[in-house]
């Protein structure tokens, strides 16, 4: 089983940096880079939780059915995950303002890798990693060190999404920049906030599982983040550009 892991991380990987290098050309066309040549348009609330539920399901069955659902480093990895595509899956939808759509095909696309996905971080986690991996994990410092990337990544995450839902009042439609908390530094602090999340797993599960997830993350979000800073630049001009902030990490890019 661990060489069929290994060749599928490889190809996970591989994939990754085809997106990385695809994405700087054509823009993944939803929110604010809407597209509608990427299938018809759903609702926002109905394609995010279409898009991110599978990897919750996925991961809870593969928790169920493993001989490691109550051991102590893979529950605490299990709930980090969780935790993260809960309330990605099933309370920020409910939190979207606006009636804006997303296309089907890129609905699509996110139920496709979050179900690998799924099947990258579960199966490390419950199945692949020898029966030892995770003991004595509490007494080793990547738990630690991960875990608090992880909070402080989330805590990001869960700020920006608040500060860019209420930029409009009930009826605007207008765009307007994001200002306060890591939108200081980045224009696109959301982006960083979910990147240093799975940094922070990858470092608390010490898996190429969960670099491969890191990697994916980064080169899905920083062409994006790329792609919305030239909207910025080319929308609010000057205003813009004199904040001077980075794309999606503080200082460097």
């Amino acid at each position: 089983m661990t060489e069929y892991f290994d060749t599928f991380l490889i190809a996970m990987a591989a994939a990754a940096l085809v997106v990385f290098i695809a994405l700087y050309f054509v823009e993944a066309g939803y929110g604010y880079l809407f597209n509608p040549k990427f299938g018809f348009p759903v609702p926002n609330r109905i394609g995010w939780v279409m898009m991110e539920s599978p990897v919750f399901i996925a991961m809870t069955v593969l928790w169920l059915m493993s001989d490691r659902t109550w051991q102590a480093a893979p529950l605490v990895l299990f709930l980090m995950f969780q935790t993260h595509y809960f309330q990605r899956s099933f309370i920020f939808p409910l939190l979207l303002r606006g009636k804006s759509r997303m296309p089907f095909g890129i609905v699509l696309m996110g139920m496709i890798f979050n179900t690998l996905n799924a099947l990258m971080q579960g199966g490390w986690i419950f199945y692949v990693s020898p029966d030892n991996y995770y003991d004595d994990w509490f007494s080793k410092p990547y738990i630690y060190l991960g875990g608090a990337i992880f909070i402080f990544g989330m805590v990001v995450n869960l700020h920006s999404d608040y500060i860019i839902r209420h930029l409009r009042k009930p009826g605007d439609t207008r765009h307007y920049i994001p200002r306060g908390g890591m939108f200081r530094y980045v224009s696109s602090a959301n982006y960083f906030g979910e990147l240093m999340e799975w940094v922070g797993f990858a470092i608390a599960s010490w898996s190429w599982a969960g670099a491969v997830f890191a990697w994916w993350t980064f080169a899905n979000l920083a062409p994006r983040s790329a792609s919305l800073r030239k909207r910025y630049e080319k929308e609010f001009g000057e205003e813009f550009t004199k904040l001077k902030r980075k794309r999606i990490i503080p200082f460097i890019y």
